[in-house]
């Protein structure tokens, strides 16, 4: 008769694997040969969107029916006893969203080579894609900031000269004279020309940062307290939820509160006579910008309204000069904005559902 083993060495060391599969960052599912799910650690719970208990003893053909890719790597895996690994393909659909997913399947072969299963490795790469876009946006807006400081150096000139000259024909003539009204239309349209230059100078010339301790709550608080008051006659409720753990980071205060300034008055006109806006801040305790630089803590600001939202197709542009849905905006505030957080090496990005409104998450390094 058969009975269990009880060695307490084999019981401790199956637990002590169990707790380091359990650790791993990246998400880890076993499937035997017929297809069953053996294993699935917390990573691979977050990442997937199945709980563990859904998962074992499930099917892994039908718990990711839609996961083409997947299933095929799996298959081929079960069949040849090959490696196969794919960082560019592979989408996972969790609760109606998409996640880019770096995966890697292995053979699970036992010590006397019988292959018995496979073992699927998944990476959560978001924070790589949000990356590279990043990076592509500024790459552009690079290229046309410096076409825009040219523009801009040449415009100014004869926009001076235009401006003194109406100004001098606004004198000649007598206040009661129709053409009077004439020049000051000119003398105020050249000013907003003149506006619409300097920030496009500023979009192309780096001033340097002007780092110094800054209090990331004082500043959103400050802001949110003037803004209550301009908003008095209007149905809007502006939250805060800070998470008071935040220290000061080492930023330049000026260009900060310019660009939170922004993003927060853009979030006013968009939510109208009514609605409320909500600025969370929190810690992100291990994120990283790139894949080869080591995780560190960032401070992630969210400025979420509540909206008509943004159409999709216009949100692919709102980061491009002089793109505005606005008939009086400039379309270079969001295109500043980006500049700043590059400048402070974070990251920006917008989120929108037309009719659910708006959410803009700031993300900037803890350097204190």
């Amino acid at each position: 008769m058969k009975t269990e083993s009880t060695d307490p060495i084999h019981s401790s060391l199956g637990d002590y694997y169990a707790t380091v599969i359990d650790s791993v960052g990246d998400g880890v599912i076993v499937i035997g040969l017929d297809g069953i799910i053996t294993l699935c650690n917390p990573a691979a719970e977050e990442i997937s969107g199945y709980s563990r208990r859904q998962a074992l003893g499930a099917s892994f053909e039908k718990l990711f029916a839609q996961e083409t890719t997947l299933l095929e790597m799996v298959t081929k895996t079960i069949r040849t006893g090959i490696t196969i690994s794919d960082h560019e393909n592979v989408v996972l659909r969790d609760h109606g969203r998409f996640k880019p997913v770096g995966v890697t399947c292995y053979p699970l072969v036992l010590p006397s080579g019988e292959n018995i299963g496979a073992i699927l490795t998944l990476k959560d790469i978001t924070y790589i894609r949000d990356l590279e876009a990043a990076v592509r946006q500024a790459d552009r807006l690079s290229t046309l900031g410096t076409l825009a400081a040219g523009l801009a150096h040449e415009v100014k000139n004869p926009l001076g000269g235009i401006k003194g000259a109406a100004q001098l024909l606004e004198q000649e003539l007598t206040e009661d004279s129709e053409q009077r009204e004439y020049t000051r239309i000119m003398i105020r349209e050249t000013e907003r020309i003149d506006h619409i230059i300097r920030e496009l100078l500023d979009l192309a010339s780096p001033r340097g940062l002007k780092l110094s301790p800054v209090n990331l709550h004082r500043v959103l608080g400050d802001i949110l307290q003037l803004q209550n008051h301009t908003i008095l006659q209007r149905d809007i409720t502006l939250n805060a939820h800070f998470d008071p753990s935040i220290p000061a980071i080492m930023a330049d205060k000026e260009l900060l509160t310019r660009l939170f300034l922004n993003l927060i008055l853009n979030a006013i006109d968009a939510v109208g006579d009514s609605g409320s806006l909500t600025v969370t801040s929190r810690v992100l305790s291990d994120y990283c910008l790139s894949q080869n630089e080591r995780r560190s803590r960032m401070v992630a600001v969210e400025i979420c309204d509540d909206g008509p939202g943004i159409p999709p197709e216009d949100l692919e542009n709102i980061w491009t000069p002089f793109f505005s849905t606005k008939s009086g905006g400039t379309g270079l505030g969001l295109t500043i904005c980006h500049k700043i957080v590059a400048e402070h090496r974070g990251m920006i990005k917008a989120e929108s559902t037309p009719g659910h409104g708006t959410k803009f998450t700031i993300l900037l390094p803890l350097i204190q």
